[in-house]
């Protein structure tokens, strides 16, 4: 097994290669080759496939297991079918249809396949050779073990329901728990200081969601930078190299951990999130029946909503309340580990329904400006 293994979106592509190979008559070929990083337009890397079947003269399916490499990740063994058949493009041009099946993640709004501009860009890059004139492709995307296997995500607190989301933002997994991913990120950086056009700007997103999310929230790509779960030594690597203004962009539930002090966010190590949580409610003014059903909660998402339940005022303040601490304990950690006054750092929060629900006094300035 490789030590660093391919997302979901890869194994789905090949899945989608394979079918449609299939479909055109093409022999098949247990390994299919993938144009991994599209924009980079680099050498195709061979990705291997399981099978592939016609189905009708205009169905086929093919079919890959996820190898997340050695890293820990629920992927791992995962079976992912592409069903391919021909269409007709739509009136707008478009020519590429993707329909989630069984397992698939939608989002609950719109009944839509969670599907991350990455994947469907690794799905057009790699499909448009193939295609015949004239003829569009619709892929169905069935992940047999999907639906159990997100009952083990935070996928529903982002409004995500029936299975994984296809949010992979690049090819290789990310080892976001172990030292090399914080070297890797902190390499980046150090190449992003030494670019002419550096200004010291830096977005430390924490999660495959918030990387998702925070261009959609005006947010400039070139800025984000995903911190894994090694938020405190990449604030001190931050300060080390130049950076003047800082946003910490996250989940509420991932975030809070920052404000009991907690710099290192995976849960193998540290948790205490609802017991954080409840610790600010005592300086906002809850009583203690409203503290008792915080603790009672699931999650940080299911307590804010209760406490909003029965007070949409204090819930909203406390909210903001956390966004604040958070911020000042980020600055009171870079003041112990390295003296850097002039660097801005400020902290946004979104919430399950993948909506900002909070930001801290400098957050909000950054955001702002950052948008601008």
């Amino acid at each position: 097994m490789a030590e660093c293994g391919y997302t979901l979106p890869v194994w789905v592509a090949a899945a989608a290669v394979a079918a449609v190979r299939e479909l055109r008559g093409l022999p098949f070929e247990d390994q299919v080759q993938l144009l991994l990083e599209p924009a980079a337009g680099r050498s195709a890397t061979a990705i291997p496939v399981q099978a592939a079947a016609r189905l009708s003269p205009e169905r086929a399916l093919a079919t890959s297991c996820c190898d997340p490499g050695e890293v820990l990740d629920l992927t791992r063994g995962l079976q992912v079918w592409v069903e391919a058949s021909w269409t007709k493009p739509d009136p707008q041009g478009d020519w590429l249809q993707v329909l989630p099946g069984a397992g698939v993640g939608v989002h609950a709004a719109s009944g839509e396949a969670c599907l991350s501009a990455y994947a469907r860009q690794l799905l057009e890059t790699n499909l448009l050779p193939l295609l015949l004139g004239g003829r569009g492709l619709r892929l169905t995307i069935t992940l047999p073990e999907g639906r159990q296997r997100a009952e083990r995500t935070s996928n529903a607190a982002f409004g995500v329901v029936d299975g994984l989301a296809l949010i992979g933002t690049q090819a290789l997994v990310q080892r976001s728990a172990a030292p090399d991913q914080l070297a890797q990120a902190r390499e980046e950086l150090e190449r992003r200081s030494q670019e002419p056009r550096w200004r010291g700007d830096l977005v430390l997103v924490l999660g495959e969601n918030g990387l998702d999310l925070a261009p959609q929230q005006g947010l400039p790509p070139a800025l984000l930078l995903k911190a894994g779960n090694w938020i405190g030594p990449l604030l001190v690597a931050a300060a080390e190299l130049g950076v003047k203004r800082l946003l910490l962009f996250g989940y509420q539930g991932k975030l809070i951990k920052l404000a009991g002090g907690i710099f290192h966010t995976h849960h193998h190590l540290a948790d205490g999130r609802l017991e954080i949580l409840a610790a600010q409610a005592v300086h906002h003014g809850c009583s203690l029946e409203q503290i008792r059903l915080l603790l009672e909660a699931a999650s940080v998402d299911q307590a804010l909503s209760a406490l909003a339940a029965d007070d949409a005022g204090l819930a909203t303040g406390l909210q903001q309340r956390l966004a604040a601490v958070i911020e000042q304990r980020a600055r009171d950690y870079l003041a112990k580990h390295h003296h850097n006054p002039a660097l801005q750092l400020g902290a946004v929060l979104f919430d399950r329904s993948r909506s900002i629900c909070a930001s801290g006094p400098v957050g909000a300035e950054l955001l702002e400006g950052f948008r601008a």
